[in-house]
């Protein structure tokens, strides 16, 4: 007992000849540790700075080029401005047969009718695959996701062979009518990820009170869907307002005009190019996708993160 006792003593004689504290060691090295995670952590924002400026220099620099003189937009490529040029947006405003604002409404109006039909076919097609069961199921199901993989110039032909037949060429029919059908497999896919984390017991308990699928659907599984339903509607308003195809291809009249297809009629192949309008209306025709991005942003992410990890 007495040799035990003499241990610790000796040990601590012997930190105290040596002049050296366990403490002073540990703080030592939580200091060394601190100031190499602070380096490492400068040197990553750094690099993510960098990155990140190099990804927004094109849109700095259409900014930048909206509000230069015409000629000097390819002169001076920098992102230093030296005149101020704001006839670009009134030109560009009144440079084509109609007022920009005109194809910001025909935009409108089509994205307007896609959102619907995506929301209402999509999210009726999704507690289908999730909730019901009938013949086939898997089968429909496969081949549903297989659509996804399918380009959309191959069905291009059929389809316009299809509505030409019926008169909707030129029209705003052909835009909006397929998503009434829920023909984006994306958003079936999402909504069904979604309807399968939440209980069925919810169901259960409806269906004891004598509901049947349209109130369950309407009453129950809908008011459950707002994140997926919000990850819909901000994917499908930024989808269709920057879908040039399919306007370039059903809409032939000026009258009926997009605004994709309207910033490519800045673009005369014959004379020269007014860039600076073209910029200007550019940057107009972004900002309805960045405030529906900046306003819709939490929902997006909340709609992601839920789908399929519940």
């Amino acid at each position: 007992m007495t040799k035990l006792q003499t241990l610790p003593a000796a040990g601590g004689d012997s930190a105290a000849k040596s002049g050296k504290s366990p403490r002073r060691r540990e703080s030592r090295g939580n200091l060394a540790f601190s100031r190499s995670a602070r380096i490492k952590g400068l040197i990553k924002h750094a690099i993510l700075i960098i990155v990140g400026g190099v990804m927004i220099y094109p849109l700095l620099w259409m900014v930048i080029s909206s509000l230069r003189p015409n000629d000097l937009i390819f002169r001076e490529p920098g992102l230093w401005l030296n005149n101020l040029e704001m006839s670009n947006y009134t030109d560009g405003w009144s440079a084509l047969t109609h007022p920009f604002g005109h194809y910001m409404i025909n935009s409108a109006i089509v994205v307007l009718g896609s959102i619907v039909g995506n929301l209402v076919s999509c999210s009726m097609a999704a507690y289908a695959f999730a909730r019901l069961q009938f013949t086939g199921k898997k089968l429909f199901f496969g081949i549903m996701l297989l659509t996804i993989m399918l380009p959309f110039h191959v069905i291009i032909v059929p389809q316009y062979i299809l509505f030409s037949q019926i008169g909707w060429v030129n029209t705003f029919w052909p835009l909006i009518v397929p998503k009434l059908l829920a023909t984006d497999a994306f958003f079936v896919f999402l909504m069904v990820q979604f309807i399968r984390g939440i209980p069925k017991d919810l169901d259960e308990a409806a269906r004891i009170d004598g509901a049947g699928h349209p109130r369950i659907f309407l009453r129950v599984i809908l008011p459950l869907m707002v994140p997926a339903l919000a990850t819909t509607t901000i994917f499908t308003f930024i989808w269709t307002w920057n879908d040039f195809f399919g306007a370039l291809i059903y809409l032939t009249d000026p009258d009926m005009f997009t605004v994709p297809v309207a910033l490519r009629a800045f673009v005369d192949s014959q004379s020269a190019t007014s860039w600076g309008s073209l910029f200007a209306m550019s940057i107009v025709s972004l900002l309805p996708v960045f405030l529906v991005f900046l306003f819709g942003q939490r929902f997006l992410i909340k709609g992601i993160a839920t789908t399929g990890i519940k």
